[in-house]
């Protein structure tokens, strides 16, 4: 049985919303403007490393062309990635929630059309060890409403925005969670990881 975790950067008041700027948000790009160099060297060691010990990534329609987009051999080139992150992530099995997905523009991608809770079911049942999220909230709220996921992992930047998309805006019900570790990153992040309590 697999374990589906959610991983993903937000804000100290809890908005994921355009971390890059490429969406276009009027408070977006915080990423990198609120990332140091000892905290980005330790943002980077920890995404390679939660990427190796992953089997399995699991991404939503929209987060599939994003990272399609940033796994150029370009990119690469020009040192926009850690290429050990990106060799892994290029090289491990994909899965994509998307009705409307007919080219997924990079190799190891399966494409899962049908009814998305019935779907992850299936593969969290058939991989053995770690399913990765990254962002995908969309998706993610889906699986946290009917009690798919089992852990969130936030790196939380030092920045409140005040308005942009939250992970929990439209969950239904309390959802209990236990801390399962905690650690600052660089001289600016915190790293947070909860396991969801089922039952």
């Amino acid at each position: 049985m697999g374990k589906i975790i959610l991983t993903s950067n937000v804000t100290l008041d809890g908005v994921v919303q355009d971390p890059d700027g490429a969406e276009g948000f009027e408070r977006g790009g915080w990423f990198h403007q609120f990332v140091g160099a000892g905290d980005l060297q330790d943002w980077t060691a920890r995404e390679t490393q939660e990427a190796l010990d992953a089997e399995v990534l699991l991404l939503g329609g929209r987060t599939n062309e994003w990272f399609a987009d940033r796994m150029t051999e370009r990119n690469l080139a020009e040192g926009r990635v850690s290429p050990e992150w990106a060799n892994r992530v290029r090289s491990m099995p994909k899965y994509v929630v998307s009705s409307t997905l007919e080219d997924p523009r990079w190799g190891n991608v399966t494409v899962l059309g049908g009814e998305v809770v019935k779907e992850v079911s299936e593969l969290k049942r058939k991989v053995d060890g770690e399913i990765l999220i990254y962002a995908s909230y969309q998706l993610a709220r889906t699986l946290i409403e009917h009690n798919l996921l089992d852990e969130l992992r936030m790196v939380v930047f030092p920045v409140v925005l005040g308005s942009g998309l939250r992970f929990f805006d439209e969950i239904s019900d309390k959802k209990p969670l236990h801390l399962v570790n905690t650690r600052k990153m660089g001289d600016g992040l915190v790293f947070y990881a909860y396991e969801f309590v089922q039952g």
